[in-house]
C-alpha cells in the first residue's frame, strides 16, 4: 500500500508519500495560512496513492485507535473541534481536500488511552468532564520505540521519558511500551511551556481575571492559545531566536521553560518508579542542544548525564548520554508518519 501521510499541525502542513517499504518517495512542508482553509496548490505533484493517513489531534473518549473515515466519523471529529480549536479544523480541511482518496484518521490521543484511572482523571464534580486525554501520542509512540532501538533494548523492558518539544510540547512516561502518564490533559493547553501556549496555569488566576478584571472568555482563550508561553514572556515563540538573544526577557523565558521541563521529566520518572531512557524529539528537542543540556543539568539525581560533544553534534537519531550514565539519553528524529503508516497498514 502506497500511503499519503498528512500531518496538519497548528502552524504547518506536512505531506509525505511512503511506498510499501515505508521509503519516502515524495514530501512537502508548507506554512499553514491564516484560517482553516487547505493551502492552495498543496497537492500539486503528489504521486498516485492507495490511501491517506491523517493526523487528528483529538479523538475524544470514542476514538482509541486508527479508523477509516466515513461521513459519520467525520461528523464526530468535527464535534470535537471545541477541544482542539487550533488543530481540529485544519485536520478536517485536509480530510475534505482529499475526500476522493480512501483515508484513515490516526489520533494523537489514542496512545494515552492506556493511562490508569488515577492518572487520567481530574478531581472534579462527576457531572463535569474529568478525563485527561494527553496528546502528541503519535510522536511519543514512535519516539519511545526508536529510543529503545537506539538504546539497544526492547521498549517493553524499559522506562522511557519521551520529550516532544516543538511549537507544542509535552512529555510522556512510557513503561513497558505503554503510556502511563503525560503532561497535556483535556486539551493541548496543559503541561509544559510552549511557543504560544501557557501550559499549566493556576485556574484560580483565570477565574480572578474573569471576575475582577472582566476579561471575557474569548480573550482568555485567545491569550492562552496564541499570546502566552515563550511568546508571552519574550515576544517570540521561536526557540532559535531566544537562544541567540542576551536580554532579560529571553533569559526569563528560557529559565521558565527549562524549569517546567525538568520538573516534568522528574514527574514522568516518578510515575514509572525510575528512568532508563530519556528521549528528545520535535523541532526543539532535535535541534536545540542547549535546551537538552539545561534540562539534563538538573536531573543528575535520576542518573541523567549528557556527553557535551555528543549532545552538541546530534541533530538526528543519536545517543547523547555520557559514558557510564545510569540513564541512556538519545535524540530521536520525529517520524509521526511512520507511526501513522504502521497503524493504517493494520486496518482491515
Amino acid at each position: 500500500m502506497r500511503l499519503l501521510v498528512v500531518n496538519a499541525g497548528s502552524s504547518s502542513l506536512k505531506l509525505r508519500v511512503l511506498d510499501a517499504a515505508d521509503a519516502t518517495v515524495f514530501e512537502r512542508s508548507l506554512e499553514w495560512p491564516k484560517g482553516a482553509e487547505f493551502p492552495a496548490g498543496a497537492l500539486d505533484g503528489v504521486p498516485p496513492v492507495d490511501a491517506a493517513a491523517h493526523r487528528v489531534v483529538h479523538g475524544g473518549e470514542e476514538f482509541r485507535s486508527a479508523v477509516w473515515i466515513d461521513d459519520g466519523v467525520r461528523a464526530r471529529l468535527a464535534a470535537l473541534t471545541e477541544l482542539a480549536p487550533l488543530h481540529q479544523p485544519r485536520a478536517l480541511a485536509a480530510i475534505d481536500a482529499l475526500s476522493d482518496i480512501r483515508a484513515a484518521a490516526c489520533f494523537d490521543t489514542a496512545f494515552h488511552a492506556t493511562l490508569s484511572p488515577g492518572a487520567a482523571t481530574y478531581a472534579l464534580p462527576a457531572e463535569w468532564p474529568r478525563r485527561r486525554f494527553g496528546f502528541h501520542g503519535l510522536s511519543h509512540a514512535y519516539a519511545a520505540r526508536r529510543a529503545a532501538e537506539l538504546a539497544g533494548a526492547d521498549a517493553r523492558d524499559l522506562r522511557i521519558a519521551s520529550c516532544h518539544l516543538g511549537a507544542g510540547a509535552s512529555l510522556a512516561a512510557v513503561a513497558g511500551g505503554r503510556s502511563v502518564d503525560t503532561t497535556m490533559g483535556f486539551t493541548p493547553l496543559d503541561g509544559l511551556v510552549m511557543a504560544s501556549r501557557a501550559g499549566s496555569v493556576d485556574p484560580g488566576l483565570l477565574l480572578w481575571l474573569a471576575e475582577h478584571r472582566g476579561v471575557p472568555v474569548a480573550e482568555l482563550s485567545d491569550a492562552l492559545e496564541h499570546r502566552s508561553g515563550l511568546t508571552g514572556l519574550a515576544g517570540t515563540g521561536d526557540m532559535r531566536e531566544l537562544l541567540g538573544r542576551d536580554d532579560g526577557q529571553a533569559r526569563l523565558a528560557l529559565d521558565v521553560y527549562v524549569h517546567r521541563l525538568r520538573a516534568g521529566i522528574a514527574a514522568m520518572a516518578a510515575a514509572m518508579g525510575g528512568l532508563d531512557v530519556l528521549a528528545f524529539t520535535g523541532g526543539v528537542g532535535e535541534h536545540a542542544p542547549a535546551v537538552r543540556a539545561a534540562a539534563a543539568a538538573g536531573l543528575a539525581f535520576l542518573g541523567v548525564a549528557l556527553d557535551e560533544h555528543r549532545n552538541a553534534a546530534a541533530t538526528s537519531d543519536a545517543a547523547i548520554g555520557a559514558d557510564g550514565a545510569a540513564v541512556r539519553a538519545v535524540v530521536v528524529t520525529a517520524r509521526e508518519d511512520l507511526e501513522m503508516a504502521s497503524q493504517v497498514r493494520t486496518l482491515q
